[in-house]
């Protein structure tokens, strides 16, 4: 059952470890766990390392005790959870036997090819009910986990419950604001902040921190030691623009806005403009997009290591995009269509990305957002696609 559990997770995408399950294991075999809410507990605490992943947990923990449906499919992959068990036998052969109930002497004689399709067979064996026994976890017998059996530390799972509080927990799904997936919302401004962090460039430190050297040199008994420090100079420059034309728009503006605004500490700047639906000529200074234009020109004689970020969901009428003449504005008909524009942007500044509130997902059924795609890299308005966007900022050219 907990074999199920423990695939399940890693399925949706947990970084669950082989070495985090007999830890488990071993709390449940020692009678440290008696009960389903105890376990909901303690396996969150044992296997998830990442408070981004409790959302996930407890989709998992409802799907596993209730059926409640997730999703997506909850197929098993067994070789990789095989070949981890082999790296933990070869760590702990002992504690590995322990834990699972094996011979340790007779395993020992195994070749590693032979210890993988023994520890597939077990894994695959344990998808289906176990009646008796002392191995795995199952109903009655001398499992350490399962019910109706007689194990001196046993946890009661499944047949009749009193009190499902855990599973009630779970289906209530508190750490949804935890979650990776899903647009960036207000709740979720803390764990994007933890993304921007990695945005801090990595520049020299050629500055001497006086206060640092002081102390270091009083702790070494007046032997001089340097301290040195990265100069402000080196924070980076940042230019978001925005897609504010659109109802469709409407919920993301205020939080990326927001999001930058708390972050302004980490940079040396961050320039806001703002467009609609697509880059032509301008982009502009007022939210109204009226009183402060700002020509593309004028971008191309700034620092080509600033970062770019541009927020849109890319979708528009495909002349929007192709035509010479393709803005719905008078103002910015200047006779190059928004492809050409953009591809100018892109080769302005290297260091662009371009984050999408639509779901990936989607991308595929709207032609202005895979053409937008082909050329920068777009990701998700979503905690993960956030984190990859840093990433991709922060590689050097």
């Amino acid at each position: 059952m907990f074999v199920t559990f423990f695939y399940t997770l890693k399925e949706v995408g947990i970084p669950v470890s082989p070495t985090s399950f007999l830890i488990l294991q071993k709390a449940l075999h020692q009678g440290d766990i008696n009960g389903l809410d105890e376990f909901y507990t303690c396996a969150r605490a044992i296997l998830v390392k990442s408070e981004r992943y409790f959302d996930l947990y407890d989709q998992v923990f409802a799907h596993h005790f209730e059926g409640v449906p997730l999703p997506e499919g909850d197929g098993f992959e067994i070789d990789e959870i095989a070949r981890g068990m082999l790296d933990e036998w070869l760590k702990n052969p002992k504690e590995l036997a322990k834990a699972l109930g094996m011979d340790e002497e007779t395993l020992s004689k195994m070749s590693p090819d032979e210890l993988i399709e023994y520890f597939k067979k077990r894994l695959k064996d344990q998808d289906g009910r176990h009646d008796g026994g002392s191995k795995w976890i199952g109903t009655g017998g001398r499992s350490p986990v399962g019910h109706s059996g007689h194990h001196p530390g046993g946890m009661r799972v499944g047949g009749e419950s009193r009190n499902k509080s855990a599973v009630k927990v779970a289906n209530e799904r508190r750490y949804k604001d935890y979650s990776t997936k899903g647009p960036l919302t207000q709740a979720k401004m803390g764990e994007a902040l933890k993304r921007l962090r990695n945005l801090i460039p990595a520049g020299p430190k050629d500055m001497i921190n006086i206060d640092e050297t002081i102390k270091e040199t009083l702790r070494n008994a007046g032997e001089i030691e340097l301290i040195f420090d990265r100069a402000l100079k080196d924070r980076l420059k940042v230019i978001l623009a925005i897609d504010n034309g659109g109802w469709s728009m409407d919920p993301y503006i205020r939080v990326v806005q927001t999001l930058f605004d708390y972050a302004k500490s980490q940079f040396k700047e961050v320039k806001t403009y703002f467009f609609h639906n697509t880059i032509y000529d301008y982009l502009w200074e007022d939210p109204a997009r009226y009183k402060k234009p700002k020509s593309l020109m004028e971008f191309s004689r700034l620092d080509p290591d600033t970062r770019l970020i541009v927020l849109g969901d890319a979708s528009m009428a495909p002349y929007e995009l192709m035509a010479h003449d393709g803005s719905i504005h008078i103002s910015e008909r200047s006779g190059r269509p928004s492809l050409e524009q953009l591809k100018f942007i892109a080769k302005t500044f290297p260091h662009t990305v371009w984050l999408n509130p639509v779901s990936e997902s989607m991308w595929g059924y709207t032609h202005s957002i895979m053409t937008i795609a082909q050329i920068f890299p777009m990701y998700e308005l979503s905690l993960d696609g956030l984190e990859k966007a840093v990433e991709k900022l922060m590689v050097k050219n």
